[in-house]
């Protein structure tokens, strides 16, 4: 370092360039002893990937066998053991084709992949997996991460799985982070051919040993149906323990661990079960309460020897029932729709009939529509069940039947939110809303039942400052010009009537409704 009043010459300054030149050019050279290393490491690993490779056909040749043999119980390994053995030669041969390309781009045209010339040459992975000139390093990380995605998903042993991501693992390094490295970058920039097919070995040795890990896996899954567990129980497994008089109970009476190829004895209530049913025990349920369903099922050891599973298991038989009801009142009113909920505990509904002998009933959707005719005449529906291939009748439900109660006479306007007001009369309300408004309406002033109700016609009663009587007509539930003249003329306070209000509603009756009182606000 030159002391403060001496600063440094050109001299000084190129020859301190030159140092560091120096330095960075030792700090580049890759050591003949480091890439012999790298060969012989290539050289193990490709005895190992061609060891792996012998034991992976093994297994799959043991495969082909066992599929042979039991085509039905192994053929869903089989196929994900073939689409392994595709998905892992896809990769390999993949990364095979860029370990040549690389070496070629090296060496040139003649390069022999076993006796590279430029072991040492740190441009040509790069021009070739790396941009600009070439992209097929985040074509091999898509190819990796794929692959991994997929086997990850078949090995259920936590260790294993960590290996095999720890393998295809395609994040760059927190330090190649900080350095502004990707997964390719970090791997194929300025490295060494020799480390670079050394590496690319690695990943097919690794495709081999996740290859060969996934394929025992799959091998083991093929006798897991078999009875070589470490317990054994015997279930009862019903439909339902819970039978409508007239039904049937079924249940499946099963070991817990089961080989379709070997049917077990079933004995129930001391009775052994036909083996072609394939432990479905019936029992018809003629009178109502509890009942058991004990008994044992026998298997063949491999020694020939029998191994007895006892089992209990309970069942009850209920009455049958049905449920009906109005999903508005108790009560069915005529001329109208009346929406009725039917339905019977343990039965879907399209096994499910009904009938009225009052009006007519109808399916809609989930529901049902009763639509009533003669009021004061009881009116019943009888519900019919379909159960194990016969109709029952299980219900039968009374209603009364009323008529449509008086509606009244509103008139609709909007409040100030915006929101659907019915003025009843009797108080206060403004001269512009009555004017907005269409007419007369009439409803049932009732939450519960929507029914629309026509007015034909209405009048409208004022009185002058004589005492006289004006009246004004229309013959529809709209105010006419005269009527709106009418309530135009009334100042605050004053009064107006609407009477001989004729409405009809859905039952095509008609109805005079009672008189409604205007005060102009």
């Amino acid at each position: 370092m030159p002391a403060s009043n001496a600063p440094e010459t050109p001299r000084q300054r190129m020859i301190g360039l030159m140092y560091i030149l120096l330095l960075c050019m030792l700090a580049l050279n890759v050591s003949s002893d480091v890439l012999g290393g790298f060969e012989l490491v290539d050289d193990s690993l490709t005895t190992s990937t061609q060891n792996a490779s012998a034991q992976n056909n093994a297994l799959y040749w043991d495969f082909e066998e066992h599929y042979k043999a039991n085509p039905e119980k192994t053929k869903e390994w089989y196929d994900l053991a073939l689409d392994l053995k595709r998905r892992s030669d896809a990769l390999y041969d993949d990364i095979d084709s860029l370990k040549w390309e690389v070496v070629r781009e090296c060496d040139g045209d003649d390069a022999d992949i076993h006796n590279i010339q430029r072991s040492d040459n740190l441009d040509a992975a790069a021009r070739v997996m790396l941009p600009p000139t070439g992209k097929k390093g985040k074509q091999l990380k898509k190819a990796i991460d794929n692959y991994r995605e997929r086997i990850v998903v078949l090995v259920n042993d936590s260790l294993k799985r960590k290996i095999i991501m720890d393998n295809f693992n395609t994040k760059p390094s927190k330090r190649a982070k900080r350095q502004g490295h990707n997964w390719e970058s970090s791997m194929f920039e300025n490295m060494p051919v020799g480390a670079v097919v050394a590496m690319f070995t690695k990943l097919q040795n690794d495709i081999r040993y996740a290859e060969g890990e996934v394929l025992h896996i799959l091998t083991n899954n093929i006798d897991v149906g078999d009875f070589r567990v470490n317990q054994i129980k015997a279930y009862v497994i019903p439909n339902s323990e819970n039978v409508v008089r007239g039904g049937t109970y079924r249940a499946n009476i099963i070991l817990s661990a089961e080989d379709s190829t070997q049917r077990p004895q079933v004995y129930v209530n001391g009775r052994v079960l036909d083996t072609q049913k394939n432990g479905l025990y019936e029992s018809f349920a003629s009178k109502s309460g509890v009942f058991p369903v004990d008994g044992y099922i026998e298997m063949r050891r491999g020694d020939g020897s029998l191994q007895r599973h006892k089992f209990s298991q309970k069942y009850t038989v209920v009455e049958p029932m049905a449920t009906v009801s109005n999903t508005l009142m108790n009560v069915l009113y005529a001329g109208i729709n009346n929406k009725v909920s039917i339905s019977v505990p343990g039965v879907t509904g399209q096994k499910i009939s009904a009938t009225i002998n009052n009006g007519t009933l109808v399916r809609s959707g989930y529901d049902w529509i009763a639509r009533p005719t003669a009021v004061g005449k009881e009116c019943i529906i009888s519900v019919i069940a379909n159960m194990d291939g016969r109709n029952q009748e299980v219900a039968k439900t009374a209603f009364r039947v009323r008529p449509l109660p008086e509606p009244r006479a509103f008139i609709e306007y909007h409040d100030n939110n915006g929101i659907i007001r019915r003025y009843k009369g009797g108080k206060g309300l403004s001269k512009v809303l009555i004017l907005e408004a269409p007419g007369i309406i009439a409803a049932l002033d009732d939450d519960l039942l929507e029914v629309n109700f026509t007015v034909l016609s209405f009048k409208t009663f004022t009185y002058d400052s004589m005492g006289n009587t004006l009246s004004e007509t229309s013959q529809s539930s709209k105010f006419s010009d005269r009527q709106k003249s009418q309530i135009r003329s009334l100042s605050r306070g004053k009064r107006i009537w609407v009477s001989d209000i004729r409405a009809m509603g859905p039952d095509r009756i008609e109805q005079i409704l009672a008189p409604m009182e205007i005060i102009i606000n």
